[in-house]
């Protein structure tokens, strides 16, 4: 048995695959991948930019789509739904098994949209009724105009990944959305044991912002050594306390009633779990995170390190009060943890964006060259 499968059997975490590549489908990958223990797939535009672009795998349909007329946009849409059509099938097997709690792939509305509610509640419905699978999730990023959308979605019986989750505010209005989208599914008297949702909290990204603001706030001398002691200790601090908000708002009265309606709970998902800092251990945002109804998106290496040499136990709710510690001591030297919340959110949108405009480009540039031929 892998560590992956012991991860889900052992602790209750699905292990997810934060990757999506048309070689990955053709020869095999993807399915040894789930027979190994991954039960989902994430990706998002840099991923899809990263695969169309370094792979001539969608060579020949986008000749053929160029040929019919399709617009570049059009054509980068029909290459991801493809891609995203045969990532279900696979998928599918462990979505029936596991009734609906996993073998999900997500699909993100496009990034310009992330600052408009209606477009994106439009394309987010779009995406559900053209791909039209039960393990498809849709990803709406969680930004002040997303919010609304979500619940919005929800609300109409869509299963949803929210995704650029940075700070505990936020996560909070994710969480309050997804309750209010189920309250209204349920006023219409819909079934909401077929509605499912992650939340998607970004991990490794807040260690990198925090670390930077330590690094500037320890230039001053005063108190450098207490300042440079809270290194890498963020991430993993606000992601124990978000699970710690997870069970507070999945209990009570008002989650009772909607789980007699058989309403799922909205589970925390940790991305962006592969370390930047070198200095910091390549399994710190597994091994610290473990434990039930959570999901982790990890990308092939860090797969591969948490197979090696990787740390198999409950630790998501252990230490939490040092983690409330932490992040009282951040605040004290003079880290607004909203602040960089905010900061991330801007940069994760932009960077989407751009990953969006620069694989346009791309495949513009090489649908000339493919109809040159």
């Amino acid at each position: 048995m892998t560590k992956l499968q012991r991860l889900y059997d052992e602790q209750g975490q699905s292990p997810w695959l934060d990757n999506l590549t048309r070689p990955y489908l053709r020869d095999g990958t993807l399915a040894r991948l789930v027979d190994n223990g991954v039960r989902g797939v994430t990706a998002n535009p840099t991923i899809f930019a990263k695969a169309i672009e370094g792979s001539n795998a969608y060579d020949e349909q986008l000749a053929a789509l160029t040929a019919a007329g399709r617009s570049t946009p059009d054509a980068y849409w029909d290459l991801v739904l493809d891609d995203m059509a045969q990532a279900l099938r696979v998928l599918r097997g462990t979505f029936d098994a596991s009734g609906g709690t996993d073998g999900f792939v997500s699909i993100e509305v496009a990034p310009e949209l992330a600052r408009d509610t209606e477009a994106t509640i439009a394309a987010a419905r779009a995406l559900h009724e053209r791909i039209a699978r039960p393990n498809l999730f849709v990803k709406i990023p969680a930004t002040p105009e997303g919010v609304p959308a979500i619940q919005a979605m929800i609300g109409e019986g869509r299963s949803i990944n929210i995704t650029l989750i940075f700070s505990l505010a936020r996560y909070d209005q994710v969480i309050e959305a997804y309750l209010s989208g189920l309250e209204m599914l349920a006023r219409r008297g819909d079934d909401l044991g077929e509605v499912h949702s992650v939340a998607s909290f970004f991990v490794s990204r807040v260690d990198t912002e925090v670390d930077r603001r330590l690094q500037s706030i320890s230039a001053d001398g005063a108190r450098a050594s207490e300042v440079l002691a809270l290194r890498g200790r963020a991430a993993v601090a606000q992601a124990k306390l978000a699970y710690r908000l997870f069970r507070d708002r999945f209990a009570g009265e008002r989650w009772e009633r909607l789980a007699a309606h058989g309403a799922h709970v909205q589970r925390p998902l940790w991305a962006s779990t592969s370390t930047k800092n070198p200095d910091l251990p390549d399994t710190l945002y597994i091994d610290s995170l473990i434990g039930p109804d959570t999901v982790n998106t990890l990308p092939e290496a860090t797969i591969t390190a948490f197979e090696d040499h990787g740390t198999l136990a409950r630790t998501i709710d252990t230490d939490v009060d040092s983690a409330a510690d932490v992040m009282s001591r951040l605040s004290a030297v003079g880290v607004d943890m909203d602040d960089v919340g905010r900061v991330l959110e801007d940069r994760g949108v932009a960077g989407f964006h751009e990953s969006f405009g620069h694989v346009l480009n791309a495949l513009g540039a090489k649908a000339v060259q493919l109809a040159g031929r």
